[in-house]
């Protein structure tokens, strides 16, 4: 089931209602850690493994709900990985980290059992969204709730991408969409344009505070105009959602 924290994030639970457990397995102790920070922001229960041998000893203790799996380990590669893993936990969904983008190679890690794939570089929102509907068609999770996200009279429905407020009904572009979920995941938190920038277009700060401002001014129009506002600049810090004074 999901449900929304205090803070604000809909967190992905699983049906006796404690939070969700990922086992993020590669040799790069930045990316395990990157994407670790990641998901514990989603609320879940993170378990990490540098190699394969590793990944089946973390599996048999941790009994995962999904597993990201780098191809290339230095102890054996992620097939074999995969086939461990699979006699541990046969029907845990793994998501494939693969530095190859070559058609074979994608088609060898689905055919062989994984579920899913992202080709390095990625983006964290891809990897958070596809391990979502990973855990989700796995049933790990109960999907009987919708995912909501509600802040004030503002509601936020991850799952049709349905916006309102104060039962108006409000139409979002698909980047308008993201960057609103990212402020009311956060609510009442100022969120700098490198952290926006970094979760809504997957690249660093750098030069790009103009498309960060362009899209709040978006956002602006279709939720503040005529009401009390919400969106909130924060003068040389960032922007913060928060419910609207009455």
């Amino acid at each position: 089931m999901t449900t929304t924290s205090p803070q604000g994030r809909t967190e992905l639970l699983r049906p006796d209602g404690s939070p969700v457990r990922v086992l993020v397995v590669d040799d790069e102790l930045s990316i395990t850690e990157l994407l670790s920070m990641a998901l514990r922001y989603e609320g879940w229960r993170i378990r990490s493994a540098g190699d394969g041998q590793g990944a089946v000893r973390a599996a048999r203790e941790f009994r995962p709900d999904a597993v990201v799996l780098d191809l290339m380990l230095p102890d054996m590669d992620g097939l074999s990985a995969l086939g461990r893993l699979r006699r541990e936990l046969p029907d845990v969904p793994v998501l494939f980290l693969t530095a190859k983008d070559a058609a074979e190679d994608r088609i060898a890690g689905l055919t062989a059992g994984g579920d899913d794939y992202v080709t390095k570089p990625f983006g964290v929102e891809d990897v958070v969204a596809r391990l979502r509907g990973l855990i989700r068609r796995s049933g790990a999770a109960d999907r009987r709730s919708d995912a909501v996200l509600v802040v004030g009279d503002l509601i936020l429905d991850e799952d049709s991408h349905e916006v309102s407020r104060g039962g108006t009904d409000i139409h979002l572009t698909a980047t308008e969409f993201e960057l609103l979920r990212f402020l009311m995941r956060n609510p009442r938190r100022v969120l700098s344009k490198a952290q926006i920038l970094d979760r809504v277009w997957s690249y660093d700060f750098g030069g790009q505070a103009n498309v960060v401002e362009l899209y709040i001014s978006y956002l602006r129009r279709k939720i503040d105009a005529g009401r009390e506002p919400m969106i909130h600049t924060r003068r040389g810090a960032g922007y913060l959602i928060k419910p609207a004074v009455a």
